[in-house]
């Protein structure tokens, strides 16, 4: 039975599910906002080391200047309303991306939250926000020339946001594309496509998605 160890998750949906439903596409993050728990309540459950949400891509940037103003808005109230749960749980919370980009009130949230969770084991959530697979490995690339060190695997994958390889990748949303997430790090991951659209994602439909990734065979490419 396969380990899983490291989870990502790409939450597409939000907006097609507000409108399915005759509700405001706002209304749409909002409830997606409230699975995110869900998910980590699953993986606190089944022992998973790593948890890793797209929450907003570099290409995001791109939409409405009114919806990009109410996603980070939400995220604020995201940080603020979440600290104490995850100082009881024990989990841990990083943020990956391009975070220069980011307004300095969601930077001091974000680096407030970190250091109040960084000696937290249980779970370790990374939120990825703007940011983009392509990007992330030019920075890292980037970092290993300013040090001086040779350009090898090793080298540029301790250089990433993250280091640690995905074992399940799950979009939901219907979609069937990985969307420049975590690009180096998926390149053996299992990857699940759900129907479902995230504000509609359950626990149950999680923790099923779990199971058949412990039963799928896993080579490697040996």
């Amino acid at each position: 039975m396969n380990e899983l160890k490291h989870l990502a998750v790409v939450m597409d949906g939000n907006r097609r599910w507000a409108r399915k439903n005759g509700l405001l596409e706002k209304i749409g993050y909002s409830h997606g906002a409230k699975v995110v728990e869900k998910i980590i309540e699953v993986c606190i459950d089944e022992k998973i080391q790593n948890l890793t949400l797209y929450a907003f891509s570099t290409e995001n940037w791109q939409r409405p200047k009114e919806e990009v103003e109410f996603l980070f808005k939400l995220l604020n109230k995201y940080l603020d309303e979440s600290l104490p749960k995850f100082i009881a749980n024990e989990v841990r919370f990083k943020a990956i991306g391009n975070l220069s980009l980011l307004d300095e009130l969601t930077l001091q949230k974000i680096h407030h939250f970190q250091e109040q969770t960084q000696a937290h084991e249980k779970l370790c959530v990374n939120l990825a926000i703007s940011y983009g697979g392509k990007d992330e490995i030019v920075r890292a690339v980037k970092r290993v020339l300013e040090k001086n060190l040779e350009i090898n695997e090793a080298n540029i994958q301790a250089h990433l946001d993250l280091s640690e390889d995905v074992d399940l990748f799950l979009r939901v949303g219907s979609a069937k594309r990985i969307s420049n997430f975590l690009l180096w790090q998926s390149s053996y991951a299992e990857i699940y496509f759900s129907q479902t659209l995230f504000p509609a994602l359950t626990k149950k439909e999680i923790a099923n998605i779990i199971g058949e990734f412990k039963k799928r065979k896993r080579t490697f490419g040996k």
